[in-house]
């Protein structure tokens, strides 16, 4: 069984995918991008903050899903740049608890989508 999940509180896609996918009890989330929701806007220039509108985006849509960050099992993180993973890092580890922080693996990219510097799809189980 397959349900899409789509929640206003998050950007709407730009292509022909969904914001996630529910398949029995895995959610399928896709890259989520530091865009505001409401305005639409790009978060830039700073990228904690885009980091943290990443995990915002993440976070309403595992709640339209009925499920949490300590539901997810897999996240992968995109970034054109390298030497800001701890920055990254530091924002993206505080959405989890150390000892159960699912896989995950860190990818330096030449470009993202609307050239953001930042972003992050995860898998969760219920």
């Amino acid at each position: 069984m397959k349900k899409i999940i789509n929640t206003s509180n998050a950007p709407a896609p730009i292509g022909p995918y969904n914001q996630a996918v529910l398949s029995n009890n895995t959610l399928y989330i896709s890259g989520q991008i530091p865009m505001d929701p409401l305005s639409g806007n790009l978060i830039e220039g700073d990228i904690k903050k885009e980091t943290l509108q990443c995990m915002e985006n993440l976070k309403a849509i595992l709640e339209a899903a009925e499920m949490s960050f300590e539901q997810v099992v897999k996240a992968s993180i995109f970034v054109k740049d390298m030497k800001c993973f701890s920055d990254i890092n530091e924002v993206y580890g505080s959405f989890f608890n150390a000892e159960t922080a699912p896989a995950r693996e860190t990818v330096e990219v030449s470009n993202l989508p609307k050239y953001v510097n930042v972003e992050i799809s995860m898998i969760a189980v219920r």
